[in-house]
Parts: structure tokens; sequence; C-alpha cells
């Protein structure tokens, strides 16, 4: 069973960056479209940004122009490189194939100041 691992998150003010990591443990990044999705606390989990494997890009409207997403398919990894952050991007961050598998534990992004 693949295993999905998320990484990088943490603390950072309004207007700040993250870059988020998603490896996995079987070789998935090439074979599926991947995702970001995100959960703030109360809240049903939602997608937030997809890359297909030939690279195209699709993005949530409340994150267009501001999040990036990326994969390294060598390195078996994709990456969210989050900027402008804004206190309502606070969440905990996932990745996973689409469709989707077995979620992982997720990386918590806190947007405050």
């Amino acid at each position: 069973q693949v295993q999905l691992v998320e990484s990088g998150g943490g603390f950072v003010q309004p207007g700040g960056s993250l870059r988020l990591s998603c490896t996995a443990s079987g070789s998935i990044f090439s074979i599926f479209p991947m995702g970001w999705y995100r959960q703030a606390p109360g809240k049903q989990r939602q997608w937030v940004a997809t890359i297909t494997r030939g690279g195209g890009t699709n993005y949530a409207d409340s994150v267009k122009g501001r999040f990036t997403i990326s994969r390294d398919n060598v390195k078996n990894a994709m990456y969210l490189q989050m900027s402008n952050l804004k206190p309502e991007d606070t969440a905990v961050y996932y990745c996973n194939a689409q469709p989707n598998l077995s979620w992982g534990q997720g990386t918590q992004v806190t947007v405050s100041s």
C-alpha cells in the first residue's frame, strides 16, 4: 500500500511563504495526476490544486495566483509553493493521487500575526 508523507508546514505571518513537500513509498507520481488538499478546523477537506502527468496544473480560485504546484517524477515527489499566505489558508495540508489513495498525516500550516 502506498504511503504518502507531507512535510514543510509551519507557522508564518500573513504575506509569508512556505513550500510543502510530498513523497510516496511507491512510484505513483509518474502514473497518476496528483493533488494537494487542505482541511481547516471544523470544515471538510477541500481540493487546492492538481498537476497532471504531463505537468498541466489547475487551482482552486481561492489560491490561484498565490500557490504553485509542481512535481519531480524522478525524485517521486511533489511540491506546493505557497506565497502571500492569508489567515484563511490555515489548515492541515494533504497530498494524494487522483483518484485518491490512502491519506497521509498531513502537515499543519498556520498563518497568523
